[in-house]
């Protein structure tokens, strides 16, 4: 049976013929056998007006148009632009005839008496050719975008990136990599092993690996001297190239250079904000909030772990609101007893205590029309809670030794490290003042939770220490690095600052290593908060039973530690300042040996 195109299928065809009946014939043998719409002309002006108004999958003329030629039509066709294909129908058929008629430009020719089964053969076959060519013209085409979209992804990025085939010979590589190879234009793409700069034999080898293991080769950091004489640390990453079927076509390189935190595009990415480095999304939820919260003159309670930033906060918060140009005034709240908290605080008048020999004005007077940054707020005593609630209620305090009360004009900031939820609920914090403290919180994550950003910190601090000791030290090695980003980092971004500065103090060459590292970041430790590795087990205090107290904590700490008062604040997971003030003030020996005691 004969294979018909479905009548949905829309197949324009345009039949040119001067003799009525077999433009009516063929017209009716296309339009049964599914083909259509059909349009028909007479002429050879008839066509060209039809071909304007229309577009047509196939042409079917004859060559032979009264006065005119069909090789006219062909000829006009062409000119005008149009590619379908054109089948000539002809009444002596010969060589010359259809040599003229290909030469032309015709699909095909078809001689007279032409049947049905031969019209549909010609028509199916110019047709299929017209559905082939326009597939591979729109091939051609999304390849020829994709090639340029691809050329200009690889043009814009920033970073270098390199193509290595099987051979180890340059496939392609961006403007970055040019530079950073010192590339020459006369160079024309030859093998990587004539490269012998730092980066040319770093590339070498992390390529030789992919070749030889097909697996990627993930954050080689290595030094490179650039032309000026200065170091460039780059971030090497190698994976194999394959295609979608599982062909091996080579290595990519991409390279970054990491010396300092590159900067970000976008008006929604920051590396650094206020003295925070960092471009992770949790830093940038923190930054945005922070611009937000600061713009807006109310209380803010900003909490998280020692070490995670909580002044710098305060610090930003004061910067981002209508009062920096106004004092900020801290007060570590942790650090002073009760009665030297309160007369720091509130002041006090000449003679109101022993060894007040003069009036002194409060930390509250002096940050009037500013900010006051209570840190530790946490730690302060039930009658201390009291006071500071009536001032944030009523704007005013009474000095210590003083009658009549004293407005002020002052925002407050509080910090602390401790579970306020806990506090509450025990009822060492009132909940009242939790409350007019925590109008708006915010969380300071700890820097385990975003481990994604400590090579970015440690370059940070790397430079910081380098110009602060006069120290060339350029880089760190990979192992080191590996080190610092299991390390679980009780101490946050406070112990990572002392690590880097002390590794600073102890490095002689141009690279930090591991050896310049503590004892417990060299070794693997637990990566959960709480725990340390004791020459025994491992102990933490989450294993105590609930109902332990502060006291019976920090005892417990310190005998796992054998005394040694940084190792008991990671247990704690405090820092080692605060674990001396909350000895202080609960009254415990700083001599282990007391301790055992208890």
């Amino acid at each position: 049976m004969e294979n018909q195109v479905t009548p949905e299928k829309n197949t324009p065809i345009l039949i040119v013929d001067d003799e009525a009946s077999i433009r009516l014939t063929f017209e009716m043998f296309l339009t049964r056998a599914g083909y259509g719409p059909i349009i028909t002309a007479s002429t050879l002006n008839e066509a060209l007006i039809a071909i304007k108004e229309n577009e047509f999958d196939l042409i079917i003329s004859d060559i032979v148009l009264e006065a005119e030629r069909g090789t006219d039509l062909l000829c006009k066709l062409r000119e005008s632009g149009v590619k379908c294909p054109v089948v000539m129908v002809t009444g002596f058929p010969n060589l010359d005839t259809a040599a003229e008629a290909v030469r032309y430009g015709a699909f095909d020719y078809i001689s007279k008496p032409v049947n049905k089964e031969t019209l549909l053969k010609f028509v199916r076959q110019a047709l299929k050719h017209w559905e082939l060519e326009n597939e591979r013209k729109q091939l051609l085409s999304e390849n020829e975008k994709f090639k340029r979209y691809l050329e200009a992804i690889f043009r814009s990025v920033r970073d270098a990136i390199i193509t290595i085939d099987n051979e180890m010979n340059i496939v392609q590589l961006n403007d970055t990599a040019k530079r950073w190879l010192q590339y020459s234009e006369t160079d024309n793409l030859i093998s990587l092993a004539s490269y012998q700069s730092e980066m040319g034999k770093a590339c070498l080898q992390d390529a030789q690996q992919v070749l030889s293991s097909r697996q990627e080769v993930r954050e080689h950091q290595v030094e490179c001297r650039k032309r000026d004489g200065n170091i460039r640390i780059i971030s090497l990453n190698a994976a194999p190239l394959e295609d979608g079927f599982d062909e091996f076509n080579g290595v990519v390189i991409v390279a970054r250079d990491i010396t300092l935190p590159e900067p970000v595009s976008g008006s929604n990415t920051r590396n650094k904000f206020h003295g925070y480095v960092g471009c992770s999304q949790v830093m940038q939820n923190v930054y945005n909030l922070i611009e937000n919260v600061g713009k807006v003159d109310t209380a803010v309670l900003v909490t998280g772990e020692s070490g995670t930033g909580k002044e710098l906060a305060a610090e930003a918060l004061h910067a981002e609101s209508q009062r920096r140009d106004m004092p900020l005034v801290k007060v570590d709240c942790a650090a002073m007893p009760e009665e030297l908290l309160e007369s720091e605080l509130f002041g006090h008048r000449k003679g109101s205590f022993t060894g007040a020999d003069r009036d002194r004005p409060g930390r509250l007077l002096q940050a009037d029309n500013g900010t006051l940054f209570l840190d530790e707020i946490g730690d302060i005593s039930p009658r201390m809670q009291l006071r500071l609630l009536r001032f944030l209620q009523e704007k005013t305090f009474t000095p210590v030794g003083q009658d009549t009360p004293i407005a002020v004009n002052v925002r407050i900031i509080a910090a602390t490290n401790v579970n306020f939820t806990d506090k509450v609920k025990d009822g060492s914090f009132r909940e009242d003042l939790y409350y007019r403290l925590k109008v708006v919180e915010i969380k300071l994550p700890p820097l385990r939770e975003r481990k994604g950003g400590v090579p970015i910190l440690v370059h940070h601090f790397l430079s910081m220490f380098r110009e602060k000791l006069k120290r060339n030290i350029h880089g760190i090695s990979d192992q080191a690095m590996e080190a610092l980003v299991r390390y679980s980092w009780p101490g946050n971004v406070r112990e990572l600052s002392h690590i880097i500065e002390r590794a600073c103090v102890l490095c002689d060459g141009p690279t930090i290593s591991l050896e310049h590292f503590p004892e417990e970041i060299q070794k693997p430790v637990s990566s959960i908060p709480g725990q340390i590795e004791s020459p025994d087990h491992l102990m933490s205090i989450a294993n105590l039973p609930p109902y332990v107290s502060e006291e019976d904590e920090i005892i417990e700490a310190l005998k796992h530690a054998r005394g040694n008062k940084s190792k008991a604040a990671r247990i704690l997971n405090i820092d080692r300042s605060t674990l001396y003030r909350k000895m202080q003030r609960i009254g415990i020996a700083s001599d282990i040996a007391k301790v055992n005691n208890k």
